[in-house]
This record gives C-alpha cells, sequence and structure tokens, in this order.
C-alpha cells in the first residue's frame, strides 16, 4: 500500500493512508464503519490498486457483492495479481449465480494461486456446490490431499469445518461428529464455532452463567421497591414486602408508610 500511495502527492497519500488504517481496524469489528472510510478513500484516489481492493474488501464484508466484485475486478485489471479470484468466486456465489462460481474454479488462474489460495478456491467452489443443493458433489470437492493432511495451517480449521459441515448437508452425521472434532483441535484462534457444533452433536447444553446473572440484576433493578416503614417511638425503619406486613407487625397508631424515604437508598428485589 505504501509503494501504491506513493503515486499521490504527500498530502492526499496521507490523508487516503488514514481511511486506509480505519477499514483495517473497523473491517471485522465494525464493517459498516469500515465501508464508509473506504468510500472515503476510494473518493479520494480509485485509481490506486490498494484502494480498490480495501473497498472491495469492505463492500464484501457489508454483503455488497456487486460493488465488492466491481472493486475487486477493478484492483486486479491494475495489478493483474490472481489472488483475488477466490474472493471473487465468492461475490459471484453471494448474487446468487454459484454456477459462475464454478466456472471460475476451473479457469486458469487457479493455478497462478499459492497453497491457501487454492485451498480457498475450493472452500467457494464446495459453497457453490452447496447453494445447489449438490451435497454429495460438495463433499468430494473438499477431498484433497489438504484436508487429509495432519499438519496444521491457518486455513487447516476452516476446511475441516467447511468438509463437515457438508457432511452434515448430505447426511453423513456420524463422519461429520469427528471432523468437527479435527477442525476444533485445529482451531486455536477460534475462527469457527466448531467446538459449539461438536457439542451440539454429543447433546451437550453451555449455559452462559453470566448471562443469567446480568438477567438477575435487571429483573432486581426493575422490582418495585419494598415498603418502608417508621416508627415513630424508636424512628427505626424497616422493610416490608408490602402494606399488609407493616398492619401485622405494628399497631396503626405507632407506625407510618415513610413515603419520603430517599428513592436511591429503598432496596430493590
Amino acid at each position: 500500500m505504501r509503494q501504491d500511495l506513493k503515486s499521490l502527492p504527500k498530502t492526499l497519500a496521507e490523508d487516503v493512508a488514514r481511511n486506509l488504517v480505519m477499514v483495517a481496524r473497523l473491517l471485522d469489528s465494525e464493517p459498516e464503519e469500515a465501508y464508509q472510510y473506504s468510500r472515503v478513500a476510494l473518493r479520494l484516489a480509485s485509481r490506486v490498486a490498494s484502494v480498490r481492493e480495501a473497498a472491495g474488501f469492505a463492500s464484501y464484508m457489508t454483503q455488497r457483492y456487486s460493488e465488492a466484485l466491481t472493486e475487486f475486478r477493478a484492483a486486479r485489471r491494475m495489478t493483474g495479481r490472481a489472488d483475488l479470484w477466490p474472493v471473487m468466486a465468492d461475490c459471484e456465489r453471494g448474487l446468487g449465480r454459484p454456477e459462475r462460481a464454478l466456472a471460475m474454479a476451473g479457469e486458469p488462474e487457479v493455478k497462478q494461486l499459492d497453497k491457501a489460495g487454492q485451498v480457498e478456491m475450493r472452500l467457494v467452489a464446495a459453497g457453490a456446490r452447496a447453494d445447489m443443493e449438490q451435497f454429495e458433489a460438495a463433499v468430494v470437492t473438499l477431498q484433497s490431499p489438504e484436508l487429509a493432511s495432519s499438519a496444521i495451517h491457518p486455513w487447516t480449521a476452516r476446511l475441516r469445518y467447511a468438509y463437515a459441515d457438508a457432511l452434515i448437508a448430505a447426511g453423513r452425521g456420524d463422519e461429520a461428529r469427528d471432523w468437527f472434532a479435527k477442525a476444533a483441535e485445529a482451531d486455536t484462534d477460534g475462527t469457527t464455532n466448531a467446538s459449539e457444533r461438536l457439542a451440539e452433536i454429543d447433546g451437550v447444553e453451555f449455559v452462559d452463567a453470566l448471562a443469567e446473572d446480568e438477567e438477575e440484576a435487571v429483573e432486581a433493578e426493575s422490582a418495585p421497591a419494598r415498603v418502608i416503614a417508621k416508627d415513630e417511638i424508636g424512628d427505626d425503619r424497616m422493610i416490608f414486602e408490602d402494606e399488609e406486613d407493616v398492619e401485622e407487625y405494628y399497631d396503626e397508631d405507632d407506625v407510618e408508610i415513610d413515603e419520603d424515604y430517599p428513592e436511591d437508598e429503598r432496596p430493590k428485589g
């Protein structure tokens, strides 16, 4: 990106760079905000390949697949690189054209991809098969030396997970369990929910204790304040569930309901 931005005047390059940095920071956590920054960069420097690529990924992450495909095609024309080929094919899937994604999986550009890119292309092709309800074909598409390998790579967990998911869709649940387990074993960064899928198959239910505590706290806050009664003789206050309990405890002449007791000091729940 730095090399690309050298083609711009310094001040403009700095402005574009700031927006690209924000795209990178927000792309995973706040994709819609990342998209807005990418549009600013695109307005400032639409002839820079890195800007078109960043805009493409921001559009892709917000499911604006037509825009993303336009930007990726532009970036590819500018650079001549093939590394965007899998994500371009996935955009075709997003646009409801899985047959085009499959056609792209057979194009010469795939041979120019590195190992990670080829695995990504295989994932996209399998997804396209699933889109067309060709579930057994999706299973076959993912069967590869990379899947059979015991070595762990950045893409291993996703490949194993996709294979397990394809097996489920093909009605081969027993085999799928083993592959969800293998995916979970490889997924040290939590990029998939393989552990949850495995637990679901095994009938294990996870309980979010923190969420339950928060729910109880909300219920307690929303509960009405209990009745505060003041003893006229000793000037002491006591807490009751309701006014009937007050009457049972005190003689009417000795007690009154303390309406002025500060609201923020009243017990809750």
